[in-house]
């Protein structure tokens, strides 16, 4: 039995459907409680403000965020006494909005994007000595991922070798603390950043417009190691959504729009990795499984891609997507 909601944070890793001689398998992060990567984070930076003593329950916490970051940080504000701010921009969907709402947030939407979110953020603090966590430059983000989704990922793969791991990029924490953590285990492989390809600022240096939700901020955040990166793949808004409607009826996995951008991605690095004259099943099934419990003769040379899947289509439902 969990003493709390906050310590069922945990997902599933998945095969999807991958390209001839290859595996793609996506961390479905839609599992997690809050329904998102971003509740790991959200619980590590509030537990590394309370360790510096910046945070006692009754306090107040201010947030800016696309949403899945303050949906996860109302969920660890409900469950350890906190009172929330979170600052929205006002094209997030409606039903980001109602769960953070949900949860007992209070909301101020902004007209533009994060970079106007964090401003107005920073105003509030200033104006009520609110804490901010500051998910875009806070090293506890990337250090959730390190210490929890990376060793997550080696303990599904079961001692194979993973050859790429495919990210998107918003503030940058998921794919430098996941990324940092399996170079360490598989020094070999590659780290891939997915950004839109309207606001492609790590591929062209230049901030753009698009309506990806989550994923591109506008700029390069603090958090994010490029070092690490070992290529982008730039994705359109209309092939991710086209992917994500694939994904649900073909596969039944419901995602949003980045993860149909991370699924295309990973697809183009799978196919550029591929091997098809090795025995790739193409679903993990006890069939690919030798009597003595061991994998089939190549499978464990068939090039494995890891991918995130940050959340669930159910926070896209009225932004048309399925329809």
């Amino acid at each position: 039995m969990y003493g709390s909601i906050l310590d069922a944070i945990g997902t599933p890793l998945v095969q999807v459907d991958s390209p001839e001689g290859s595996t793609i398998a996506a961390k479905l992060e839609s599992f997690n409680p809050g329904g998102s990567a971003k509740d790991r984070p959200a619980l590590a930076m509030i537990e590394a403000a309370e360790r510096e003593g910046l945070l006692a329950p009754g306090d107040s916490i201010v947030e800016p965020t696309s949403g899945n970051t303050g949906i996860g940080i109302a969920v660890a504000a409900a469950a350890r006494d906190y009172e929330l701010t979170i600052v929205l921009p006002d094209t997030m969907s409606k039903e980001r909005r109602r769960l953070l709402r949900a949860y007992g947030a209070d909301i101020e939407l902004v007209a533009g994007d994060m970079t106007d979110a964090r401003a107005r953020a920073d105003e509030i603090v200033a104006e009520t000595g609110a804490v901010q966590l500051g998910q875009f430059e806070n090293p506890a983000n990337a250090e959730a991922h390190y210490r929890t989704t990376a060793p997550e990922i080696i303990e599904a793969v079961e001692g194979r070798e993973i050859d790429a791991l495919v990210a998107g990029v918003g503030t940058g924490g998921t794919i430098t603390g996941t990324g940092r953590r399996l170079k360490e285990e598989y020094p070999g492989m590659d780290v891939i950043a997915v950004e839109p390809e309207g606001n492609a600022v790590l591929s062209t240096g230049e901030p753009g417009a698009d309506e990806f939700q989550g994923m591109g901020p506008g700029f390069v955040s603090d958090l994010l190691d490029v070092e690490l990166l070992d290529g982008v793949e730039v994705v359109a808004l209309a092939d991710a959504e086209r992917e994500c409607r694939r994904l649900a009826r073909e596969e039944g996995v419901l995602v949003g729009q980045s993860s149909g951008a991370a699924s295309l991605a990973a697809r183009r690095v799978a196919e550029s990795l591929a091997r098809p004259e090795l025995n790739c099943p193409e679903a993990p099934d006890m069939s690919s499984m030798s009597a003595d419990g061991g994998a089939e003769a190549g499978y464990d040379d068939c090039p494995l891609v890891v991918t995130i899947f940050p959340d669930s289509g159910e926070r896209y439902l009225s932004t048309g997507l399925f329809d």
